[in-house]
């Protein structure tokens, strides 16, 4: 079976490089900018400052022939496949990031706080998060 993901954004952050980016969006990650496709407008029409999403990315700097890593780059721990970890290295390396709306600075721009994604790292879906919940 095959499918298509469309990107509809992608990340503008001051983070470049993985090795400067925290492991975790709540570990130090600077205020990042998702800037939206145009056609995106009607999706983004009801979403308000301070309201917790789930940003779904696609993390196109992992090394996609990874299967097995040593949790958060930790060589002291144990190597384990990566579908018991969250490392972007991974067959299919979707990012799953829970940011809150900080600001809208624009159509289809969103300041997001939280966010560990990289420069550019293309975004393909945005949810709602579930309140008292985390993902």
């Amino acid at each position: 079976m095959n499918f298509v993901v469309k990107v509809i954004g992608r990340v503008e952050s001051s983070l470049q490089r993985r090795e400067d980016a925290p492991k975790q969006g709540e570990e130090g990650a600077p205020l990042a900018v998702l800037v939206f496709e145009p056609e995106m407008q009607e999706a983004l029409r009801d979403i308000r400052v301070g309201d917790p999403l789930i940003l779904i990315t696609w993390l196109d700097r992992a090394d996609r022939t990874i299967l097995s890593v040593h949790p958060r780059d930790d060589r002291a721990r144990p190597k384990r496949g990566v579908f018991s970890t969250r490392s972007q290295d991974r067959p299919n390396p979707l990012g799953l990031h829970r940011v809150t709306v900080v600001s809208l600075l624009a159509p289809g721009r969103l300041q997001v706080s939280d966010l560990e994604a990289l420069d550019q790292t293309p975004i393909v879906d945005v949810k709602a998060a579930l309140p008292g919940r985390t993902e």
